[in-house]
Protein backbone atom coordinates (compact mmCIF):
# COMPACT_ATOMS: atom_id res chain seq x y z
CA UNK A 1 0.00 0.00 0.00
CA UNK A 2 1.40 3.39 -0.91
CA UNK A 3 2.31 5.92 1.85
CA UNK A 4 -0.34 8.45 0.90
CA UNK A 5 -3.01 5.73 0.75
CA UNK A 6 -2.20 4.80 4.35
CA UNK A 7 -2.23 8.47 5.33
CA UNK A 8 -5.57 9.06 3.64
CA UNK A 9 -7.14 6.01 5.27
CA UNK A 10 -5.99 7.11 8.71
CA UNK A 11 -7.51 10.56 8.22
CA UNK A 12 -10.97 9.68 6.97
CA UNK A 13 -11.45 6.59 9.16
CA UNK A 14 -14.98 5.23 8.96
CA UNK A 15 -15.91 7.49 6.07
CA UNK A 16 -13.45 5.80 3.73
CA UNK A 17 -14.39 3.51 0.89
CA UNK A 18 -11.94 1.70 -1.35
CA UNK A 19 -12.88 1.83 -5.00
CA UNK A 20 -10.76 -0.33 -7.26
CA UNK A 21 -12.67 -2.23 -9.91
CA UNK A 22 -15.77 -0.66 -8.42
CA UNK A 23 -15.29 2.87 -9.68
CA UNK A 24 -12.06 3.02 -11.59
CA UNK A 25 -11.65 2.25 -15.22
CA UNK A 26 -9.61 -0.90 -14.78
CA UNK A 27 -6.48 -1.42 -16.82
CA UNK A 28 -7.24 -4.39 -19.01
CA UNK A 29 -4.02 -5.14 -20.83
CA UNK A 30 -0.90 -3.89 -22.51
CA UNK A 31 -0.73 -0.54 -24.32
CA UNK A 32 -2.92 -0.81 -27.37
CA UNK A 33 -1.43 1.39 -30.02
CA UNK A 34 0.39 4.57 -30.81
CA UNK A 35 -1.57 7.76 -30.32
CA UNK A 36 -2.40 8.21 -33.99
CA UNK A 37 -4.43 4.99 -33.93
CA UNK A 38 -6.57 5.89 -30.91
CA UNK A 39 -9.49 7.40 -32.80
CA UNK A 40 -9.83 4.24 -34.88
CA UNK A 41 -10.19 2.28 -31.66
CA UNK A 42 -13.00 4.41 -30.29
CA UNK A 43 -15.58 2.03 -31.72
CA UNK A 44 -18.47 3.55 -29.80
CA UNK A 45 -18.12 6.91 -31.59
CA UNK A 46 -18.76 5.27 -34.93
CA UNK A 47 -21.50 3.09 -33.51
CA UNK A 48 -23.26 6.13 -32.04
CA UNK A 49 -22.98 8.10 -35.32
CA UNK A 50 -20.80 10.73 -33.67
CA UNK A 51 -19.56 12.30 -36.90
CA UNK A 52 -23.14 12.89 -38.05
CA UNK A 53 -24.19 14.20 -34.65
CA UNK A 54 -21.33 16.68 -34.58
CA UNK A 55 -22.89 18.42 -37.59
CA UNK A 56 -25.83 19.20 -35.30
CA UNK A 57 -24.22 19.55 -31.87
CA UNK A 58 -20.77 19.36 -30.33
CA UNK A 59 -21.64 20.15 -26.72
CA UNK A 60 -20.68 23.81 -27.04
CA UNK A 61 -21.86 25.99 -24.18
CA UNK A 62 -22.21 23.11 -21.71
CA UNK A 63 -19.90 22.70 -18.72
CA UNK A 64 -19.46 19.16 -17.43
CA UNK A 65 -17.98 18.79 -13.96
CA UNK A 66 -15.65 15.80 -13.61
CA UNK A 67 -15.51 14.93 -9.91
CA UNK A 68 -12.67 12.46 -9.81
CA UNK A 69 -8.98 12.04 -9.02
CA UNK A 70 -8.12 15.23 -10.89
CA UNK A 71 -7.67 16.10 -14.55
CA UNK A 72 -4.37 16.82 -16.28
CA UNK A 73 -5.01 19.88 -18.48
CA UNK A 74 -1.72 19.47 -20.33
CA UNK A 75 -2.58 16.37 -22.36
CA UNK A 76 -3.01 17.47 -26.01
CA UNK A 77 -6.72 16.69 -26.32
CA UNK A 78 -7.63 18.71 -23.19
CA UNK A 79 -5.49 21.80 -23.60
CA UNK A 80 -7.60 24.91 -23.18
CA UNK A 81 -10.61 22.79 -22.22
CA UNK A 82 -10.30 22.48 -18.44
CA UNK A 83 -11.47 24.88 -15.75
CA UNK A 84 -9.52 24.24 -12.52
CA UNK A 85 -11.54 23.59 -9.39
CA UNK A 86 -10.52 23.01 -5.79
CA UNK A 87 -8.97 19.93 -4.23
CA UNK A 88 -11.83 18.88 -1.96
CA UNK A 89 -9.82 15.99 -0.52
CA UNK A 90 -7.21 18.39 0.85
CA UNK A 91 -9.90 20.78 2.05
CA UNK A 92 -11.93 18.12 3.88
CA UNK A 93 -9.35 15.68 5.23
CA UNK A 94 -6.07 17.53 4.83
CA UNK A 95 -4.51 14.93 2.56
CA UNK A 96 -1.90 17.45 1.46
CA UNK A 97 -0.38 17.80 4.93
CA UNK A 98 1.99 14.87 4.48
CA UNK A 99 4.87 14.60 2.06
CA UNK A 100 3.22 12.10 -0.26
CA UNK A 101 2.58 14.62 -3.01
CA UNK A 102 -1.04 13.52 -3.15
CA UNK A 103 -2.41 16.99 -3.80
CA UNK A 104 -0.15 17.37 -6.81
CA UNK A 105 -1.62 14.33 -8.50
CA UNK A 106 -3.66 14.90 -11.64
CA UNK A 107 -5.20 11.49 -11.91
CA UNK A 108 -5.00 9.43 -15.05
CA UNK A 109 -8.51 8.16 -14.30
CA UNK A 110 -10.05 11.63 -14.16
CA UNK A 111 -8.06 12.73 -17.19
CA UNK A 112 -9.40 9.83 -19.24
CA UNK A 113 -12.98 10.55 -18.13
CA UNK A 114 -12.62 14.19 -19.16
CA UNK A 115 -11.21 13.13 -22.53
CA UNK A 116 -14.10 10.72 -23.16
CA UNK A 117 -16.42 13.66 -22.63
CA UNK A 118 -14.68 16.61 -24.28
CA UNK A 119 -11.39 15.52 -25.82
CA UNK A 120 -10.55 17.25 -29.09
CA UNK A 121 -8.43 14.44 -30.51
CA UNK A 122 -5.50 16.84 -30.83
CA UNK A 123 -2.06 15.28 -30.92
CA UNK A 124 -3.50 11.87 -31.60
CA UNK A 125 -5.36 11.89 -28.29
CA UNK A 126 -8.87 10.80 -27.43
CA UNK A 127 -11.84 12.33 -29.19
CA UNK A 128 -14.67 13.13 -26.83
CA UNK A 129 -18.30 12.53 -27.67
CA UNK A 130 -18.98 16.21 -26.88
CA UNK A 131 -15.72 17.77 -28.09
CA UNK A 132 -16.76 21.39 -27.58
CA UNK A 133 -18.02 20.96 -24.03
CA UNK A 134 -16.02 22.51 -21.19
CA UNK A 135 -14.63 20.48 -18.30
CA UNK A 136 -14.64 21.67 -14.68
CA UNK A 137 -12.36 19.47 -12.60
CA UNK A 138 -12.82 19.01 -8.85
CA UNK A 139 -10.68 16.47 -7.02
CA UNK A 140 -12.65 14.22 -4.68
CA UNK A 141 -10.45 11.11 -4.45
CA UNK A 142 -6.86 9.94 -4.33
CA UNK A 143 -5.20 7.14 -6.27
CA UNK A 144 -3.63 4.26 -4.43
CA UNK A 145 -2.31 0.77 -4.90
CA UNK A 146 -5.86 -0.59 -4.68
CA UNK A 147 -7.63 1.99 -6.83
CA UNK A 148 -9.23 5.32 -5.94
CA UNK A 149 -9.92 6.15 -2.31
CA UNK A 150 -12.53 8.67 -1.33
CA UNK A 151 -14.70 9.97 1.44
CA UNK A 152 -18.31 11.03 0.94
CA UNK A 153 -17.56 14.45 2.42
CA UNK A 154 -15.38 15.74 -0.46
CA UNK A 155 -17.95 14.45 -2.95
CA UNK A 156 -20.74 16.34 -1.17
CA UNK A 157 -18.84 19.62 -1.18
CA UNK A 158 -17.77 19.11 -4.79
CA UNK A 159 -21.34 18.64 -6.04
CA UNK A 160 -22.37 21.97 -4.53
CA UNK A 161 -19.26 23.68 -5.88
CA UNK A 162 -19.82 22.31 -9.37
CA UNK A 163 -23.40 23.48 -9.70
CA UNK A 164 -22.60 26.86 -8.15
CA UNK A 165 -19.90 27.34 -10.79
CA UNK A 166 -22.05 26.72 -13.84
CA UNK A 167 -21.92 22.97 -14.37
CA UNK A 168 -25.06 21.63 -15.98
CA UNK A 169 -23.83 18.03 -16.00
CA UNK A 170 -21.95 16.40 -13.12
CA UNK A 171 -19.95 13.25 -13.88
CA UNK A 172 -19.16 10.91 -10.99
CA UNK A 173 -17.20 7.97 -12.40
CA UNK A 174 -16.42 6.91 -8.85
CA UNK A 175 -18.23 5.28 -5.98
CA UNK A 176 -18.10 4.48 -2.28
CA UNK A 177 -19.18 1.27 -0.62
CA UNK A 178 -20.25 2.81 2.66
CA UNK A 179 -20.94 6.11 4.36
CA UNK A 180 -21.81 7.36 7.79
CA UNK A 181 -25.50 8.19 8.18
CA UNK A 182 -24.85 11.88 8.66
CA UNK A 183 -22.65 11.95 5.57
CA UNK A 184 -25.31 10.15 3.54
CA UNK A 185 -27.89 12.77 4.55
CA UNK A 186 -25.49 15.56 3.59
CA UNK A 187 -24.80 13.89 0.25
CA UNK A 188 -28.51 13.57 -0.50
CA UNK A 189 -29.03 17.23 0.39
CA UNK A 190 -26.25 18.21 -2.03
CA UNK A 191 -27.79 16.08 -4.79
CA UNK A 192 -31.22 17.62 -4.20
CA UNK A 193 -29.59 21.05 -4.30
CA UNK A 194 -27.92 20.33 -7.64
CA UNK A 195 -31.10 18.93 -9.19
CA UNK A 196 -33.11 21.89 -7.93
CA UNK A 197 -30.56 24.22 -9.49
CA UNK A 198 -31.10 22.51 -12.85
CA UNK A 199 -28.17 20.08 -13.11
CA UNK A 200 -27.99 16.40 -14.07
CA UNK A 201 -25.84 13.92 -12.14
CA UNK A 202 -24.51 10.69 -13.67
CA UNK A 203 -22.67 8.10 -11.56
CA UNK A 204 -21.10 4.71 -12.25
CA UNK A 205 -22.68 1.56 -10.85
CA UNK A 206 -19.35 -0.21 -10.27
CA UNK A 207 -17.52 -3.17 -11.73
CA UNK A 208 -17.98 -6.20 -9.50
CA UNK A 209 -20.59 -7.75 -11.79
CA UNK A 210 -22.89 -8.11 -8.82
CA UNK A 211 -26.19 -6.76 -7.50
CA UNK A 212 -24.55 -3.98 -5.56
CA UNK A 213 -25.44 -0.36 -5.03
CA UNK A 214 -22.80 2.27 -4.31
CA UNK A 215 -22.71 5.88 -3.28
CA UNK A 216 -23.56 8.11 -5.08
CA UNK A 217 -25.16 5.92 -7.80
CA UNK A 218 -27.69 4.59 -5.29
CA UNK A 219 -28.82 8.05 -4.16
CA UNK A 220 -32.21 9.47 -5.05
CA UNK A 221 -32.10 11.56 -8.23
CA UNK A 222 -28.72 10.33 -9.48
CA UNK A 223 -28.69 8.60 -12.88
CA UNK A 224 -26.84 5.35 -12.23
CA UNK A 225 -25.06 4.18 -15.39
CA UNK A 226 -24.20 0.58 -16.24
CA UNK A 227 -21.82 -0.61 -18.95
CA UNK A 228 -22.45 -2.29 -22.30
CA UNK A 229 -19.96 -4.46 -24.12
CA UNK A 230 -19.01 -4.32 -27.79
CA UNK A 231 -22.02 -6.46 -28.68
CA UNK A 232 -24.42 -3.99 -27.14
CA UNK A 233 -25.25 -6.22 -24.17
CA UNK A 234 -24.72 -5.59 -20.51
CA UNK A 235 -21.05 -6.06 -19.67
CA UNK A 236 -20.39 -8.96 -17.32
CA UNK A 237 -18.49 -6.72 -14.90
CA UNK A 238 -21.28 -4.12 -14.65
CA UNK A 239 -23.05 -3.95 -11.28
CA UNK A 240 -26.82 -4.05 -11.43
CA UNK A 241 -29.92 -3.37 -9.35
CA UNK A 242 -33.19 -1.46 -9.29
CA UNK A 243 -31.31 1.84 -9.11
CA UNK A 244 -29.79 1.55 -12.62
CA UNK A 245 -31.12 4.28 -14.91
CA UNK A 246 -29.19 4.07 -18.19
CA UNK A 247 -26.26 2.26 -19.81
CA UNK A 248 -23.50 3.14 -22.24
CA UNK A 249 -20.41 1.65 -23.86
CA UNK A 250 -17.87 0.64 -21.24
CA UNK A 251 -15.78 -2.21 -22.63
CA UNK A 252 -12.59 -2.22 -24.72
CA UNK A 253 -12.16 1.52 -24.53
CA UNK A 254 -8.78 3.14 -25.21
CA UNK A 255 -7.54 5.36 -22.41
CA UNK A 256 -4.29 6.90 -21.27
CA UNK A 257 -2.08 4.45 -19.42
CA UNK A 258 -1.55 5.22 -15.74
CA UNK A 259 2.24 4.91 -15.74
CA UNK A 260 2.99 6.31 -19.18
CA UNK A 261 0.34 8.87 -20.12
CA UNK A 262 1.84 9.25 -23.60
CA UNK A 263 0.53 5.80 -24.46
CA UNK A 264 -2.94 4.27 -24.52
CA UNK A 265 -4.17 1.10 -22.86
CA UNK A 266 -7.33 -0.95 -23.30
CA UNK A 267 -9.71 -0.23 -20.42
CA UNK A 268 -13.11 -1.31 -19.22
CA UNK A 269 -15.54 -0.11 -16.58
CA UNK A 270 -18.76 1.66 -15.74
CA UNK A 271 -16.59 4.75 -15.30
CA UNK A 272 -16.21 5.15 -19.06
CA UNK A 273 -19.89 4.37 -19.58
CA UNK A 274 -20.80 7.17 -17.19
CA UNK A 275 -18.59 9.65 -19.03
CA UNK A 276 -20.24 8.71 -22.34
CA UNK A 277 -23.69 9.17 -20.79
CA UNK A 278 -22.64 12.59 -19.47
CA UNK A 279 -21.33 13.56 -22.90
CA UNK A 280 -24.61 12.43 -24.48
CA UNK A 281 -26.49 14.77 -22.16
CA UNK A 282 -24.13 17.60 -23.10
CA UNK A 283 -24.76 17.03 -26.81
CA UNK A 284 -28.53 17.10 -26.38
CA UNK A 285 -28.50 20.09 -24.06
CA UNK A 286 -26.26 22.08 -26.36
CA UNK A 287 -28.71 21.56 -29.21
CA UNK A 288 -31.69 22.42 -26.97
CA UNK A 289 -30.37 25.03 -24.51
CA UNK A 290 -33.88 26.04 -23.47
CA UNK A 291 -34.66 22.57 -22.10
CA UNK A 292 -34.42 21.88 -18.39
CA UNK A 293 -32.44 19.07 -16.82
CA UNK A 294 -35.66 17.08 -16.52
CA UNK A 295 -36.42 17.45 -20.22
CA UNK A 296 -32.93 16.41 -21.29
CA UNK A 297 -33.11 13.34 -19.08
CA UNK A 298 -36.60 12.48 -20.28
CA UNK A 299 -35.61 12.35 -23.95
CA UNK A 300 -32.54 10.32 -23.03
CA UNK A 301 -34.73 7.80 -21.26
CA UNK A 302 -37.37 7.72 -24.00
CA UNK A 303 -34.89 7.21 -26.81
CA UNK A 304 -32.73 4.68 -24.95
CA UNK A 305 -35.36 1.99 -25.26
CA UNK A 306 -35.13 -1.60 -24.17
CA UNK A 307 -36.20 -4.93 -25.62
CA UNK A 308 -38.28 -5.87 -22.59
CA UNK A 309 -40.18 -4.33 -19.69
CA UNK A 310 -38.45 -1.23 -18.38
CA UNK A 311 -36.58 -0.40 -16.41
CA UNK A 312 -34.24 -3.37 -16.47
CA UNK A 313 -32.11 -3.80 -13.38
CA UNK A 314 -29.14 -4.37 -15.67
CA UNK A 315 -29.37 -1.45 -18.11
CA UNK A 316 -32.20 0.65 -16.73
CA UNK A 317 -34.12 2.28 -19.56
CA UNK A 318 -31.48 1.14 -22.06
CA UNK A 319 -28.31 2.26 -23.79
CA UNK A 320 -27.98 5.99 -24.45
CA UNK A 321 -28.78 6.99 -28.04
CA UNK A 322 -28.36 10.75 -28.51
CA UNK A 323 -28.50 10.25 -32.29
CA UNK A 324 -32.18 9.43 -31.91
CA UNK A 325 -32.73 12.93 -30.51
CA UNK A 326 -30.30 14.92 -32.63
CA UNK A 327 -30.69 13.18 -35.99
CA UNK A 328 -34.18 11.71 -35.80
CA UNK A 329 -35.92 14.33 -33.66
CA UNK A 330 -37.27 11.65 -31.34
CA UNK A 331 -38.15 12.05 -27.69
CA UNK A 332 -40.79 14.25 -26.06
CA UNK A 333 -39.17 16.66 -23.57
CA UNK A 334 -42.42 16.84 -21.62
CA UNK A 335 -42.92 18.94 -18.47
CA UNK A 336 -40.00 21.09 -17.42
CA UNK A 337 -40.39 20.64 -13.67
CA UNK A 338 -40.92 16.88 -13.33
CA UNK A 339 -37.89 14.64 -12.95
CA UNK A 340 -38.73 11.59 -15.10
CA UNK A 341 -36.45 9.20 -13.23
CA UNK A 342 -37.93 10.08 -9.86
CA UNK A 343 -41.44 10.05 -11.29
CA UNK A 344 -40.90 6.53 -12.63
CA UNK A 345 -40.01 5.48 -9.08
CA UNK A 346 -42.93 7.29 -7.45
CA UNK A 347 -40.70 9.96 -5.91
CA UNK A 348 -41.10 13.72 -5.81
CA UNK A 349 -38.91 16.07 -7.84
CA UNK A 350 -36.65 18.52 -5.98
CA UNK A 351 -38.14 22.00 -5.84
CA UNK A 352 -36.65 24.57 -8.23
CA UNK A 353 -33.84 26.59 -6.72
CA UNK A 354 -32.17 23.76 -4.87
CA UNK A 355 -34.64 22.99 -2.09
CA UNK A 356 -34.51 19.51 -0.68
CA UNK A 357 -37.05 16.84 -1.53
CA UNK A 358 -39.89 16.90 1.04
CA UNK A 359 -39.13 14.70 4.03
CA UNK A 360 -42.14 12.51 3.38
CA UNK A 361 -40.88 11.54 -0.07
CA UNK A 362 -40.44 7.78 -0.48
CA UNK A 363 -36.91 6.56 0.08
CA UNK A 364 -35.02 4.66 -2.62
CA UNK A 365 -35.45 1.51 -0.56
CA UNK A 366 -39.24 1.86 -0.26
CA UNK A 367 -39.96 2.29 -3.96
CA UNK A 368 -38.83 -0.14 -6.62
CA UNK A 369 -37.48 0.87 -9.99
CA UNK A 370 -39.88 -1.37 -11.84
CA UNK A 371 -40.16 -5.07 -12.57
CA UNK A 372 -37.55 -7.26 -14.21
CA UNK A 373 -38.43 -9.34 -17.22
CA UNK A 374 -36.82 -12.50 -15.87
CA UNK A 375 -34.20 -12.87 -18.59
CA UNK A 376 -30.64 -13.74 -17.73
CA UNK A 377 -28.10 -10.97 -17.29
CA UNK A 378 -26.29 -11.95 -20.49
CA UNK A 379 -29.48 -11.58 -22.54
CA UNK A 380 -30.23 -8.06 -21.37
CA UNK A 381 -29.32 -6.52 -24.71
CA UNK A 382 -29.21 -2.86 -25.49
CA UNK A 383 -32.05 -1.74 -27.77
CA UNK A 384 -29.76 -1.57 -30.78
CA UNK A 385 -28.72 -5.20 -30.51
CA UNK A 386 -31.56 -6.15 -32.82
CA UNK A 387 -31.91 -2.80 -34.56
CA UNK A 388 -31.16 -1.95 -38.13
CA UNK A 389 -28.08 0.03 -39.03
CA UNK A 390 -30.13 3.09 -39.85
CA UNK A 391 -31.50 3.54 -36.33
CA UNK A 392 -28.40 4.98 -34.74
CA UNK A 393 -26.87 3.95 -31.47
CA UNK A 394 -24.96 0.68 -31.37
CA UNK A 395 -23.92 -1.95 -32.18
CA UNK A 396 -23.38 -0.74 -35.73
CA UNK A 397 -20.25 -2.79 -35.98
CA UNK A 398 -20.18 -2.89 -39.78
CA UNK A 399 -19.26 0.78 -39.93
CA UNK A 400 -16.21 0.40 -37.72
CA UNK A 401 -13.32 0.32 -40.14
CA UNK A 402 -10.64 -0.33 -37.57
CA UNK A 403 -10.69 -4.12 -37.65
CA UNK A 404 -7.04 -4.29 -38.58
CA UNK A 405 -6.12 -2.28 -35.49
CA UNK A 406 -8.21 -4.56 -33.32
CA UNK A 407 -6.16 -7.57 -34.40
CA UNK A 408 -3.07 -6.05 -32.80
CA UNK A 409 -4.64 -6.19 -29.35
CA UNK A 410 -6.88 -9.23 -29.56
CA UNK A 411 -4.33 -11.39 -27.76
CA UNK A 412 -4.20 -9.00 -24.82
CA UNK A 413 -7.97 -8.69 -24.70
CA UNK A 414 -8.46 -12.48 -24.70
CA UNK A 415 -5.88 -12.90 -21.97
CA UNK A 416 -7.55 -10.26 -19.83
CA UNK A 417 -10.95 -11.80 -20.43
CA UNK A 418 -9.67 -15.12 -19.15
CA UNK A 419 -8.19 -13.46 -16.07
CA UNK A 420 -11.43 -11.60 -15.38
CA UNK A 421 -13.47 -14.79 -15.61
CA UNK A 422 -11.12 -16.63 -13.27
CA UNK A 423 -11.34 -13.75 -10.83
Amino acid sequence: MSPFTRAFRSRVGGGLAAVATTAALVLAGAPVAQAEDVRARQWYLDAMKAEEMWKVSTGKGITVAVLDSGVDPTVPELRGKVLPGPDMVDEVVGAGDDDSGATQYNGGHGTTMAAYIAGTGAGGGLKGLAPDATILTVKVGLPGSEGIFLSVEPMTKAIRYAVDHGSRVINLSIGALAAKKEHEAELQAAIDYALGKGALIFASTGNEGDELDLYPAKMRGVVAVGALDTKGKVAKFSNYGDHVGLAAAGDQLPGRCEKDKTRFCTKFGTSGATAIASASAALIWSAHPDWTNNQVLRVMMETAGHNGPVPSKYIGFGGVRPAQVLLEGKGDPGPADVNPLLAARGQASPAPGGSAVPKNSPSPESTGAGGEDGRSKESQAAPEAAAGSGEGGFPLWAIVASAVAVVTVIGAVVAVSVRRRRA
